[in-house]
């Protein structure tokens, strides 16, 4: 989760100082006796453990499987056999199944490939990985894409049981093939004491959840970027790791940078090693689907005429994650923006989905006008698919159309909000069941998002949210006389599917 750029709020400012603050009040005479002297460490460095193990599947060796530490990869020989030597990462070693085989899920519903690294005395940890088979296989499957659940309180969570809950388990259900699902970042908005109330939500659903670190699951009172994801690790496991499914390798990182008194999108040098390893045990050409939750690259900056995308909404260092994915056919799945972009960039294709809470639970639709919901991929070989599910509304609701004039004697002009809407798909325009041609498309406003959230007092629950630039708005003139119940927007998706809209009367 974001806020607006360029508008510090009093409790973002108040936050930020108490954790600057909290920081100096650890060592008051080496820090402010002495500002130039190094402040203590906290964790020192782990020796290294030698951990030797086993993969199987029905008592026998699973030889394609791997595991890692989150900074080294050692492949399981032909019997599933494998040694790794671990000399740090987040501490946790984890298993890598190949395809065919189940993801396996925790009692509470969150993936359970890691074990914690507990060394012996003599510094050596022994430990085996169960995994099942899918009958039928794999290469036909799906996954859900959750981003900013954002609870903050009792009264957002019986929301998000109330309405995601149900509506996730309706599309499970028409799924019809093997499924898990992604929670992608601020599964909690600051309150991190809510997380068992989220995985009991999760464990509802049905499906193996992964879960990714976002900028509002931190513990904030930490200094470091390492200890700011303790209460995550503990629920959770670590904040990198991989898997396959079918002909796809799947990656979560953690590209929440925290230094003690806020955040930047950035992947450290662990990190991007252990990427770089992971990755080596991929066939070139193969499709790569990387889950992280500040997105590499948004497109806002450009719809509000800046120059760069500030640190906190972008990788600073994403050229490097570009060069990583290159001999790959990759695709990026973001959050944190609360509205829906599509962007090509650096050879890759990233998606950004809206808001399962929409804007900041307000209301039923993000600032953008996208509406509460999440994103739903399927997978055919190596194939990929998506389209964005509205919570509480058909899988056909992909577009919204308004037909207004701002003064009476001016022609009206119909406007579409098309969410999912990127360069591949085409937008017209009908009047009286004649085609009138291609819409233009444009940076704008969502009018519902204009009367919902534009003014100092609206929304009541949330003042600082505003109407965001989108770019996937699209206009046309009908001319004098258009009436609503004449006109009829049409969008058609790269897989051929068509969604109309017919808008609503004049305002």
């Amino acid at each position: 989760m974001r806020h607006q750029p360029g508008s510090m709020r009093r409790r973002d400012f108040l936050q930020g100082s108490t954790a600057v603050l909290g920081a100096l009040a650890v060592a008051p005479g080496s820090i402010l006796l002495d500002p130039y002297r190094p402040a203590p460490a906290r964790r020192g460095p782990r020796p290294p453990v030698r951990i030797r193990g086993r993969v199987t599947a029905a008592g026998r060796g699973v030889g394609g499987a791997a595991v890692s530490d989150g900074l080294a990869v050692a492949g399981c020989d032909a019997d599933g056999g494998f040694e790794l030597v671990s000399t740090g990462g987040p501490g946790f070693v984890s298993v890598i199944p190949p395809a065919g085989y189940r993801l396996p899920a925790g009692p509470t519903g969150s993936l359970a490939l890691h074990r914690p690294i507990r060394p012996d005395d003599a510094g050596e940890m022994t430990v085996s990985f169960d995994l099942v088979p899918v009958e039928g296989g794999d290469e036909q499957h799906a996954f859900l894409v959750l981003a900013d659940p954002q609870t903050q309180d009792a009264r957002e969570m019986a929301r998000f049981h109330a309405e995601t809950v149900p509506d996730v388990q309706a599309t499970v259900r028409g799924l019809g093939r093997p499924a898990f699902g992604v929670g992608c970042g601020d599964l909690m908005y600051d309150d991190l004491t809510l997380f068992p109330d989220y995985e009991r939500g999760i464990q509802a659903m049905g499906i193996p959840f992964a879960q990714v670190v976002g900028n509002h699951d931190l513990d904030m009172a930490e200094q470091t970027d390492e200890g700011s994801v303790t209460t995550f690790a503990r629920r959770f496991g670590p904040n990198r790791y991989a898997f396959n499914v079918g002909r796809v390798h799947y990656v979560v990182l953690d590209d929440v940078l925290w230094h003690g008194s806020g955040y930047i999108g950035y992947l450290d040098a662990g990190q991007l090693a252990w990427l770089a390893a992971d990755l080596a045990r991929v066939e070139r050409g193969a499709p790569v689907v990387v889950f992280l939750h500040i997105p590499a690259f948004s497109s806002e900056f450009q719809r509000r005429g800046q120059r760069s995308p500030a640190p906190s909404i972008a990788l600073t260092n994403r050229e490097a994650l570009y060069r990583l994915l290159e001999p790959f056919r990759a695709h990026v799945i973001s959050g944190h923006m609360h509205e829906s972009d599509h962007v090509y960039e650096g050879g890759v294709h990233e998606y950004t989905v809206g808001a399962v809470c929409g804007a900041w639970w307000t209301g039923d639709i993000c600032y953008d006008g996208t509406p509460n919901g999440y994103g739903v991929f399927t997978v055919e070989g190596e194939e990929l698919r998506w389209r964005y599910q509205a919570t509480g509304r058909p899988a056909d609701y992909q577009l919204r159309a308004y037909l207004r004039r701002s003064d009476p004697s001016e022609d009206a002009e119909l406007s579409a909000n098309v969410w999912n809407w990127d360069p591949r798909w085409t937008v017209v325009w009908y009047e009286g069941g004649d085609r009138r041609g291609a819409m233009e498309r444009r940076v704008g406003l969502d009018p519902l998002s204009v009367a919902l959230h534009d003014g100092p007092t609206l929304p009541a629950r949330r003042t600082w949210v505003d109407p965001m630039p989108t770019g996937h708005m699209f206009y046309a003139h009908p001319g004098a006389g258009a009436a609503a119940t004449e006109i009829r927007v049409e969008a058609t998706d790269p897989w051929g599917g068509v969604f109309t809209a017919s808008p609503a009367r004049p305002g």
